[in-house]
């Protein structure tokens, strides 16, 4: 009821009257699943600020022209009130009839920002104009677009992740007062889109927890000795130790640099990051941060590692692959896997 009261009046309604206001009249409800579309009873529209005062203008004209029996007047006061209906009609059409559809969300860390990609569809011969979008928590709307006759509009969202899981995108308010802005249209949107938060890495976290066991014959298996990680490339090092995958990744515009592969022979080292290992005395959430930060480190390094987690049990790997799936179960430890 904030969109369509002064403050003072919707400080005097009780909170609970307020909700069921909010349910029974602007449709607040619950999630919208897959695409929404906007018909006739989700768009609300009332006069703002500027409509109040042009239709006390008008009013004021009325009288006067009845009072002082002026023809002219008679015809300013009908030609407003033409305007002020037909601004009636292109409002509420610039807003009507759009197809919302909500797209991906990116996982983050825990404090981080999440963004929530979201589609605005125009299937109409009616160009949209000055669409405010954004999401009812954040007070005035930030996020402004036009979406052409019969194409489609992309806007990123964001809100802040404040702890680990899913995080729900929050509901969103789409309005507009094009053309005149004395009227001004508006509805909701719960789009069903999560974004998944992770653990916090740990800052100063201990080092990652390797393990090496002497081999016989003082080298590696099978004679070779053991990927220990990259380093940076020194004059010398053979071509086919070059770290290529890691070396993609680097902007030489941040100071990338080449770098190598680096083994040790004597002993065969195995990473492990095991959950269930660590000290049962340490807070829930600091295991949780200080695994993100081990899964991270090793990746990094580019480090095989396994992973176990309770019923989790990852063979040693590495990649985005095996990282998204090691970060995804420390985020939903305890929660579940929905949505």
């Amino acid at each position: 009821m904030s969109d369509s009261a002064p403050s003072f009046l919707v400080r005097l309604i009780p909170a609970a009257v307020r909700a069921k206001a909010d349910t029974w009249l602007f449709q607040k409800r619950g999630i919208d699943p897959g695409e929404t579309y906007l018909a006739q009873r989700r768009v609300f529209i009332l006069p703002s600020g500027a409509g109040m005062g042009f239709a006390a203008l008008i009013l004021t004209l009325l009288i006067g022209s009845i009072n002082y029996s002026l023809g002219l007047g008679f015809a300013l006061t009908f030609t407003m009130g033409t305007c002020a209906m037909v601004d009636i009609i292109l409002t509420y059409k610039n807003l009507a009839y759009l197809h919302l559809r909500p797209g991906r969300a990116q996982p983050v860390f825990a404090g981080e920002v999440a963004q929530f990609e979201l589609h605005v569809v125009n299937r109409t011969k009616l160009d949209r104009y000055a669409l405010w979008i954004d999401f009812i928590e954040a007070g005035q709307a930030r996020h402004v677009t036009d979406v052409a006759a019969g194409a489609s509009s992309a806007l990123t969202l964001s809100a802040p992740s404040l702890e680990r899981g899913w995080l729900a995108a929050p509901r969103i308010r789409l309005s507009t007062r094009f053309p005149l802005g004395l009227l001004r249209a508006w509805s909701y949107w719960q789009p069903d889109l999560s974004a998944l938060v992770y653990p916090f890495p740990e800052e100063n976290a201990p080092p990652l927890p390797m393990s090496g066991v002497e081999s016989a014959d003082g080298h590696g298996h099978a004679g070779h000795d053991d990927f220990a990680g990259i380093r940076s490339y020194q004059p010398g090092d053979p071509m086919r130790h070059m770290a290529w995958r890691q070396i993609a990744r680097l902007d030489p515009a941040d100071g990338g640099q080449l770098v190598t592969k680096h083994f040790e022979g004597g002993a065969i080292d195995e990473l492990v990051l095991d959950f269930n290992a660590m000290p049962v005395f340490m807070n829930l959430e600091l295991r949780l941060s200080r695994m993100t930060r081990w899964v991270l480190d090793a990746e990094q390094r580019a480090l095989p590692y396994a992973f176990r987690m309770g019923a989790i049990d990852f063979e040693a790997s590495s990649g985005e692959a095996h990282q998204a799936a090691c970060l995804r179960a420390l985020a939903l430890h305890g929660l579940g896997e929905a949505p």
